[in-house]
């Protein structure tokens, strides 16, 4: 066709190379719903190849009810765990022939509203989610008829489909293994306490001292954001008084940004102060020194994740993964 590239190509124009009917195209493009003979498919083909047609998955969507997405929302992109939690996501995602749309939430509650009742809107198949508080938007997931998946440690909901990890007891694991070291004075940079999986971890750390015969200090508690920034805000007021000989970070991100204070005042981890964190990714390798650090088994999150979805309208399922203390010289090892 000489002028195809002028406007958009329909299968009226490749049936018409291919002299075939549009249905016949049709056939072939969707794989069904008729078979057809081996040579037309070949000639239908070829046609697809010469004029460039390229299919219309908004219509396709329409005819088979399925728009072959899914949708996920985080609390905030820019943290690391997210992202690295997001890729394994979308390369499940992608093995099963499905396009993951991303909503970063900003750790805001009225945008997570919004961009999930904007997936909603685009008709995707299922919505992958972890809620910036831990109170998701469940009745108007619901109302949708929209299969979920929560990543997150979740108040019991019945009908929805949730993976996670125990925060408390992997924030408990952390502190104890501060105290194996002989650490006493231990801290804890916990996010906003607004946030449920804060006060998980601050209770866990609290579990494990008062296991050990230790009363937390409250003035050892630095309620910061999950950020660089936040673990950095933390370590300058921490420095201004007595302080700890010990912390547990509640993110990767609060412990890169207290590494970095640390260094301001001339001061290194673990001989001046012993770190440990909670959410650890490749960075924590690589920090200096490196960070011992929970991490989460994210690539069979994912797959599982993936797979509760592809079973759509299955009995919700809950399933708690085993999580890693993952053990480097921060902490004094």
């Amino acid at each position: 066709m000489d002028n195809h590239s002028a406007r958009r190509v329909t299968r009226a124009d490749v049936a018409r190379v291919a002299g075939t009917s549009v249905a016949v195209v049709s056939y072939v493009i969707n794989n069904g719903p008729r078979p057809v003979a081996e040579a037309t498919r070949l000639r239908v083909l070829a046609a697809i190849e010469q004029t460039g047609y390229r299919p219309n998955d908004i219509a396709r969507a329409l005819a088979s009810g399925s728009t072959q997405t899914y949708g996920l929302v985080v609390p905030d992109i820019s943290n690391p765990f997210f992202a690295t939690l997001a890729r394994a996501l979308q390369q499940e995602a992608f093995s099963r022939g499905r396009v993951l749309l991303l909503g970063d939430a900003g750790d805001d509650r009225q945008r997570e509203y919004e961009l999930i009742n904007n997936l909603l809107r685009r008709q995707v198949d299922g919505l992958l989610y972890t809620s910036v508080d831990r109170h998701p938007w469940f009745d108007l997931i619901r109302a949708s008829g929209t299969p979920c998946v929560m990543i997150d440690t979740i108040d019991s909901q019945a009908g929805v489909c949730a993976i996670r990890v125990d925060e408390r007891d992997a924030a408990c694991q952390a502190t104890r293994h501060l105290l194996q070291h002989g650490y006493r004075d231990i801290g804890i940079f916990i996010g906003p306490l607004t946030m449920l999986n804060a006060q998980d971890r601050l209770n866990g750390w609290r579990d494990a001292l008062l296991e050990a015969g230790i009363a937390p200090r409250d003035e050892w508690i630095f309620e910061v954001p999950y950020t660089r920034q936040g673990g950095y805000q933390a370590t300058q007021r921490l420095v201004q008084g007595p302080r700890p000989r010990a912390v547990f970070t509640s993110n990767e991100q609060q412990a890169l940004g207290c590494l970095s204070a640390l260094a301001e005042h001339g001061l290194r981890a673990p001989d001046d102060l012993a770190l440990i964190c909670f959410n650890g990714t490749q960075q924590s390798e690589f920090s200096v020194p490196p960070l011992s650090a929970v991490e989460q088994p994210i690539d069979a999150m994912a797959k599982r994740a993936i797979a509760m979805m592809a079973a759509g309208a299955a009995p919700a399922e809950l399933h708690e993964f085993a999580f890693q203390l993952r053990i480097r010289r921060s902490c004094g090892c």
